[in-house]
């Protein structure tokens, strides 16, 4: 009875921490806040503004909110699906098409008109605010 006890213990235990596995790509994880990267990048914006945005980015990637200050005004949105999806023959989890979609439906912002291989979440940002200023 004690070993099943133990085996039910430790494949609960690995059920666990597989379910709890933070999906922030270990480059980002490893980071300290970069709020103060956002507020230099972009001082006469309020603080609820870029987080706002970066709630709708992490959303859009299924990161966890509380990650939302991991990233910063340079970090390239390919770099970042790179760093998510090492391998080629991985399948993804759509990111890309959620966060057009949402731009769109929620912003009316084209994200194709705005792709390049090197987009930043800078320029994703101010596409952002440019169509709230406009509501």
């Amino acid at each position: 009875m004690i070993e099943f006890i133990i085996v039910a213990l430790v494949l609960t235990y690995l059920v666990w921490s597989i379910y709890q596995e933070d999906t922030l790509p270990k480059i980002y994880r490893l980071r300290n806040c970069m709020g103060k990267r956002w507020k230099a990048e972009f001082p006469g914006h309020s603080t609820s503004n870029i987080r706002s945005f970066l709630i709708f980015f992490v959303d859009a990637f299924a990161f966890d909110k509380k990650d939302k200050l991991q990233f910063e005004p340079s970090d390239k949105l390919l770099t970042i699906y790179r760093e998510l999806y090492p391998k080629k023959w991985q399948a993804d989890a759509l990111e890309f098409e959620t966060l057009a979609e949402d731009l769109h439906k929620h912003h009316g912002i084209d994200f194709n008109s705005l792709w390049h291989d090197d987009l930043t979440l800078g320029e994703l940002y101010q596409a952002f605010n440019k169509a709230h200023r406009q509501v």
